[in-house]
């Protein structure tokens, strides 16, 4: 976990992209493993008749096409990571109104920032892990 506080708000942070498993894996079908079934499919075909060329060709179209929005769902993932770290560095030093665990409105100024695993969790008059979209005003 690293914490950025308003002296050092310049500081600049990185990100590591997440990826996201599938809810049962035993039933999804991976690019490897559909590259494996493609290798086998073809090395058993009938040299002397050759199955019909287009729909390979559709097949590889699919693995392109899934592989694709693979990488767009987890660049906008990433994106929507690195956003949420923008907005829960812009809060620092600014005083908020929000929301916290037991329900009741808080109000006070973002002392710091801290990066966990799940995301960016505030720190508000020395009250820690105050998740950000808990926030209702900013002034």
């Amino acid at each position: 976990m690293s914490t950025v506080t308003p002296a050092d708000s310049t500081a600049t942070t990185t990100s590591s992209s997440t990826s996201s498993t599938p809810v049962n894996p035993s039933t999804s079908l991976d690019e490897n493993t559909f590259l494996k079934l493609m290798m086998v499919q073809l090395q058993n075909q009938d040299p002397l008749n050759p199955s019909d060329p287009t729909q390979y060709l559709s097949e590889l179209a699919q693995l392109t096409s899934v592989e694709q929005q693979t990488n767009i769902a987890q660049s906008t993932a990433q994106q929507v990571q690195e956003g949420n770290t923008t907005a829960a560095l812009a809060l620092l030093g600014h005083t908020v109104t929000y929301t916290d665990s037991s329900g009741a409105t808080q109000t006070g100024t973002v002392q710091k920032v801290q990066f966990t695993s799940s995301g960016p969790t505030l720190t508000v008059n020395g009250t820690d892990g105050i998740d950000p979209t808990n926030v209702s005003e900013v002034s």
